[in-house]
């Protein structure tokens, strides 16, 4: 954290394509949704701000935030407590003008006056369904060389799966560009073309009083969606620039896209990708190191502190506290913080939430295309 983006404000939407999810957003955002092993969705693009020193970020709650207040806490295992700037947290209500929102404009009128209160040139804006590990300080530097008014973080990839089979995507819009060398030309919104597309991140950079401007007219009217109603209308008005980026991108899009990628971890090269280039920080919880009894079988798993394997595990993804008790198996597994597996129990292809309960002897089995979900709590 020793580099310094003072002149840079980053913006962070947790509640972008809740709905996407809604098994894993019933009881929490989509920026708290745990994965690998002992992180959260949105410490990817808080720890890439602050290994960038981006030391003041706004987060805009929208609902179901508990989960992700308790996760922040005051923001101090991101370097994030400082006596001015560091992280604000903005939920619904927090004044008599705010209110719940469904888009970006949405989100950025109700904090108006904190971006017309802070003195940064450039504003970041970022959501949270991403897993990758960025790198801002360059997107700053190239868009400040490029006399860009805008510039959005695009992506060379196929749409994620979870996004072109949804059959209602009016919550939650995604975006493709299209592109003249740098410049963009055209941005096309909830597209179905096939092969390799310019799919944007949701990552974009702008002058700070620009932004102020276009969120107060965009307000004044009504509208709620930043690139839709905003940007696409004046994309021939504004020099809106690309940038592609070519590092690890894990992009939850549906509870199969989810299940996919955190499988996609368990090989040791998508792993360097995304943890190599800096760190990720996460809310630290005391705990034992992770105790394999034995007679206990482990391989190819990806396992937090605190847990205690008795049985088999293979091809799985463990957070903390999970306990797998003797003699049962667990292969191509999802198992979310205080799991257990009691004795006898053989499961394959599930997702548990936290503090699920497998009962002793029961067998339960998904498939590779179709993962079964447990959610938080229950017994079965």
């Amino acid at each position: 954290m020793v580099n310094s983006n003072m002149n840079t404000l980053g913006i962070i939407f947790p509640n972008s394509y809740d709905t996407f999810v809604p098994d894993l957003v019933n009881v929490r955002l989509m920026a708290s949704i745990p994965f690998a092993s002992r992180y959260r969705m949105i410490d990817f693009i808080l720890s890439s701000m602050s290994n960038c020193g981006i030391d003041s970020i706004g987060v805009i709650v929208n609902n179901n935030y508990q989960s992700l207040i308790d996760h922040l806490g005051s923001g101090r295992a991101w370097d994030m407590v400082r006596k001015n700037g560091g992280l604000s947290i903005f939920p619904p209500y927090a004044d008599k003008s705010s209110k719940p929102y469904r888009g970006r404009a949405g989100a950025l009128a109700n904090v108006l006056e904190f971006l017309k209160g802070h003195k940064e040139k450039y504003v970041v804006l970022a959501d949270c369904h991403l897993a990758v590990n960025f790198d801002f300080t360059d997107l700053i530097e190239k868009h400040a060389e490029s006399g860009a008014d805008i510039t959005i973080v695009y992506h060379e990839q196929e749409i994620p799966e979870g996004f072109t089979k949804v059959r209602d995507n009016s919550k939650g819009y995604y975006y493709t560009l299209q592109l003249d060398g740098n410049k963009v030309t055209k941005i096309l919104v909830n597209s179905k073309d096939e092969g390799i597309q310019n799919f944007s991140l949701n990552i974009i950079i702008m002058d700070r009083e620009l932004l102020i401007d276009l969120i107060t007219e965009a307000s004044l009217l009504g509208q709620e969606w930043f690139e839709r109603d905003v940007l696409i209308p004046q994309i021939n008005k504004l020099n809106i620039q690309g940038y592609k980026y070519d590092g690890y991108v894990a992009c939850v899009s549906s509870i199969k896209t989810y299940f996919d990628e955190n499988m996609k971890l368990l090989d040791e090269y998508n792993l360097d990708a995304l943890f190599s280039p800096s760190p990720i920080y996460t809310k630290v919880r005391d705990d034992t190191p992770t105790r394999y009894v034995e007679g206990a079988s482990a391989h190819n798993v990806m396992v937090a502190d605190g847990c205690l394997i008795e049985g088999e595990v293979e091809n799985s993804i463990l957070f903390r506290g999970v306990k797998i008790a003797k003699g049962a198996k667990v292969r191509n597994c999802i198992l979310m913080q205080d799991t257990v597996v009691e004795a006898g129990a053989d499961i394959e292809y599930l997702i548990t939430d936290k503090n699920v309960i497998v009962t002793a002897g029961k067998e339960m089995k998904g498939t590779e295309t179709y993962p079964v979900y447990i959610a938080k709590f229950h017994t079965v």
